[in-house]
């Protein structure tokens, strides 16, 4: 008897802890650092809703940054970026992109045009004419459009470590979006973490355990195929939707922000270990961007990997201000 109920406060442990490491793929259950709104989004026939945060600063300096995420992440890794900017007067507006977050996750045709135009729209509706944009990785490629699309919008270009800085299509070889959305499926917390410690980290540290949770507690949740499809689509909008060649045509002042040790590659898995060495290089690319862009200016940090704010929290907001 003693057997069978030490077996079943086990199993009822194990249950609960199953609970509370399965998300909800619009991460109902993740509590963001500020409160969190929705703008309604009508399109492809289709009503969505776009999370964001707006956090207005106590002592306001009269200037908003915009903050766009990374693909495998949303507005929750922003903290240390809000507090910073806040306590210097910023108003900091951080969306969760269609497609992410806490975003709805609609089967649409993704593009880099379309999510930028939500983001206006998003602007429009805060009544707020001019920002700097602050994109990580994807959102890198999301600002430079936007800046590109809206420059007199845009008051400055802030990339962190963007992906897209070559052209994926002239070495990665090309595969649809119902392959991809297959090898998604694939997805669980523990390919997660292996994926982040081998792509993200020079070396990992408990602090990122958070990504790891989020990134992977949505693996388990039953509409995880849903989440699958879309990160699909939106690996082919960035496979397929480049921004590299474009960068002569920014007008708007552009700062790089880059961690030289980082070697993302979009569709890494499908290079032989000899292309792999060949790309994904940001001590070499990021150099090689700032001269494409016309007057940028290029902030290099010493071994750091793919997500600066993140890693070297403190010397990255210190860049950022300054260079604002």
């Amino acid at each position: 008897m003693k057997t069978l109920l030490a077996l079943l406060f086990s199993l009822t442990g194990f249950f609960t802890q199953a609970q509370e490491d399965t998300l909800s793929i619009t991460l109902e259950n993740v509590k963001y650092p500020y409160p969190v709104r929705f703008m309604n989004i009508n399109t492809e026939g289709q009503d969505l809703r776009m999370a964001y945060m707006d956090i207005k600063p106590g002592n306001p300096n009269g200037k908003s940054v915009m903050l766009f995420h990374g693909k495998n992440f949303a507005g929750y890794y922003w903290t240390d970026v809000i507090k910073a900017l806040t306590s210097k007067g910023y108003r900091v507006i951080v969306p969760d992109q269609i497609g992410f977050g806490k975003s709805s996750k609609a089967f649409i045709h993704y593009s880099f045009h379309s999510l930028a135009r939500f983001n206006k729209q998003l602007l429009d509706t805060l009544g707020i004419q001019k920002t700097a944009i602050l994109g990580h990785s994807m959102g890198g490629m999301l600002a430079t459009r936007f800046a590109l699309l809206f420059p007199d919008r845009t008051t400055q270009l802030l990339l962190e470590n963007p992906i897209g800085l070559e052209d994926y299509r002239s070495f990665v070889p090309y595969i649809s979006t119902e392959e991809q959305y297959k090898t998604e499926l694939k997805s669980t917390a523990e390919s997660v973490k292996k994926y982040y410690e081998t792509s993200y980290f020079p070396s990992w540290k408990s602090e990122y355990d958070y990504l790891v949770k989020i990134g992977g507690g949505v693996s388990r949740s039953a509409d995880f195929p849903r989440y699958a499809k879309v990160s699909a689509m939106t690996f082919t909008m960035i496979y397929e939707q480049p921004v590299v060649h474009e960068f002569k045509n920014i007008k708007v002042p552009t700062v790089l922000f880059i961690g030289k040790e980082d070697k993302t590659i979009v569709g890494k898995g499908l290079l032989s270990k000899e292309e792999q060495e060949k790309h994904g290089q940001y001590k070499v690319l990021g150099k090689e961007t700032a001269k494409k862009i016309p007057g940028a200016k290029l902030i290099e940090f010493e071994g750091v990997g793919h997500i600066p704010h993140v890693q070297i929290p403190q010397e990255f907001v210190t860049s950022l201000l300054s260079n604002l």
